[in-house]
């Protein structure tokens, strides 16, 4: 506190001893010495307290002397602790996981240095393969931190390559050596940080039991085990895409996720989720897939009577739950397929569960349009017309190379490369676009 004194000069506990002229560049030094010895370097600050304790001692003063070099002992213990025998300053983010019982431990190492900087460890349910799914777990983690790493050490069982692709930085998978124990190491206190939460994932699964008997009264059904939830998103307030999440017993199945291209004709969310749901449903009428015992809609009575609609067309029948939103966007009222409000406590584990559901939902129909605006390449805004697949892209992107030509380009000249259905619908999203977006 510059311009002031502090309560603890007050009460003589301050290093500001007594105000006096310079103290300003002192305090400054003294911060710089701090914020150098927590990037890992303690020489400066081991100097000083042994210039102090030999002073101490030659005063006689043996009782600060002592507390210097406890004080010494400390550092010593807690940096020695940190240290990596890696020869070198290595400087990179390591990922390790451990899986058990339906649970995913990961750790995330932060080598800065040759010192062990820092860690993070997330323990999480998971239904899906571990591989995938701390490929997106680190996605994300990057996503929500934003600053990369120069380098990125994985275990063997990881797509090395597709990694490095993604994050466009050094990849590295140790097959021997330090690093090698290192990524062992943070192996073993993923299983160990499992296993000490063991009690509190007991309890985890006590309340989706609970939940999922509370959802069968709610029902008065005997059975109610795979859940679809629905939602939708649109890019520049058109380009709809639908999302559909599966859950297990509450639990994700993200192998069965799918997204949902809607055609370009369609220029509201209750015409997306006709289409997306007309889609779903005669698919699995056609090919004999597995019903879910229950639907979710994210939404009110609207969004539960276009499913009702389309459930009727294919001569289905499966309970419709609507999850609607105050004017918060909070999940408050639950609404079965005939407009009933469900009379659901919003503390309890269903609530919870149905609410993590929603989030879910929402969250995986968004990620694609996320993904397309963060990253604003054309390859990507192009993968959201109906239609138009790896293969069309590639050849428009070497036809044309921008989106500026291919809005000037007429509709025959883009029917040679993609076809007339899919031209069309080119031509319209250009047009919807505008001038917002060239590249």
């Amino acid at each position: 506190m510059p311009k002031k004194v502090c309560l603890y000069y007050n009460i003589h506990e301050c290093l500001k001893k007594k105000k006096k002229k310079g103290f300003e560049k002192e305090l400054e030094k003294m911060t710089e010495e701090i914020i150098t010895f927590l990037k890992g370097d303690s020489s400066h600050v081991k100097k000083r307290l042994e210039e102090e304790m030999l002073l101490a001692s030659e005063a006689l003063n043996y009782e600060k002397a002592q507390e210097l070099k406890e004080m010494l002992d400390d550092i010593n213990i807690t940096l020695e602790k940190q240290k990596i025998d890696l020869n070198k300053n290595y400087n990179f983010d390591l990922f390790a996981y451990y899986q058990d019982k339906n649970y995913l431990s990961v750790q995330v190492f932060f080598i800065r240095d040759g010192l062990l900087f820092g860690r993070h460890g997330d323990i999480f349910h998971t239904m899906g393969n571990p591989e995938e799914e701390l490929l997106e777990y680190m996605v994300k983690f990057y996503e929500k931190n934003s600053i990369l790493p120069k380098e990125i050490v994985i275990p063997n069982t990881l797509d090395e390559e597709l990694i490095k692709e993604y994050f466009q930085i050094k990849v590295t998978v140790p097959f021997r050596g330090q690093l090698r124990k290192l990524q062992e190491m943070a192996t073993e206190n993923c299983r160990i940080a499992l296993s000490n939460q063991e009690e509190a994932l007991g309890q985890d699964e006590k309340q989706r039991m609970e939940a999922l008997a509370e959802l069968k009264g709610l029902l008065q059904v005997s059975k109610v085990s795979r859940m679809e939830a629905f939602d939708n998103s649109h890019l520049f307030g058109t380009f709809y895409v639908g999302g559909m999440v599966v859950f297990d017993d509450f639990l994700p199945l993200k192998n069965e996720y799918r997204k949902y291209k809607i055609s370009t004709d369609v220029k509201d969310d209750l015409g997306a989720m006709r289409e997306v749901l007309y889609r779903r449903y005669y698919k699995i009428l056609m090919e004999n897939l597995e019903k879910p015992d229950l639907i979710l809609m994210d939404g009110g009575m609207l969004q539960v009577n276009v499913a009702k609609e389309v459930l009727e067309s294919l001569h289905l029948e499966i309970p419709i739950l609507g999850l609607k939103k105050d004017s918060k966007h909070r999940t408050n009222q639950l609404i079965d397929q005939e407009g009933r409000v469900l009379e659901v406590k919003s503390d309890s584990n269903l609530f919870l569960f149905l609410s993590k559901i929603q989030e879910e939902v929402h969250r995986y129909a968004i990620s694609y349009h996320r993904n397309i605006k963060s990253k604003g390449t054309l390859a990507s805004l192009l993968d959201v017309i109906p239609g138009i697949g790896e293969q069309r892209r590639k050849d428009l992107l070497r036809k044309f190379g921008s989106l500026k030509k291919m809005r000037e380009a007429s509709l025959e000249e883009l029917q040679v490369v993609v076809g007339k259905e899919a031209a069309e619908h080119l031509k319209n999203y250009l047009e919807d676009l505008g001038g917002t977006h060239e590249a």
